[in-house]
């Protein structure tokens, strides 16, 4: 039990550590809309150049539903970016509900966000793939 104690008070450690050294990846809502519906997210740091985060997308006829998870790498010290950008890249995995064309989605996708103050910006997302298509929208830094 001791170990195992150690063991998740280090990750912790690795986790929140890593998130103060380097901003880059921290914890965003997304929403926005693409050209054939809308979409969310929500983005938690696994270390301070990779978020993961559910996402939801649906059409405005609210017949098409995707739920799907997302990974994106942060591209910001590639580019020396500074702190009001990010630019990212990343894969998706999912589910999509379609009335006769329900199945597994997977895709890939590469973004920028710019923020125009200490919480919030506007995002852009480009994908391809079956479900997660990208868009256009706003971030508020969590």
């Amino acid at each position: 039990m001791k170990k195992l104690l150690t063991t998740i008070a280090l990750v912790g450690v690795m986790f929140f550590g890593s998130n103060v050294a380097n901003a880059q990846a921290q914890k965003y809502l997304n929403i926005g809309g693409a050209g054939t519906g809308f979409y969310g997210s929500i983005e938690f740091p696994v270390s301070s150049v990779i978020t993961v985060a559910p996402q939801f997308s649906t059409n405005y006829n609210f017949n098409t539903l995707v739920i799907a998870g997302k990974a994106n790498f942060y591209l910001d010290e590639v580019f020396e970016l500074d702190s009001s950008w990010d630019v990212y890249a990343g894969a998706n995995l999912g589910w999509r509900v379609e009335t006769g064309n329900d199945g597994v989605n997977f895709g890939l996708q590469v973004g920028a966000r710019w923020f125009w103050d200490d919480k919030w910006g506007v995002n852009a997302e480009v994908g391809g793939g079956t479900g997660v298509l990208g868009g256009v929208g706003v971030t508020m830094k969590m």
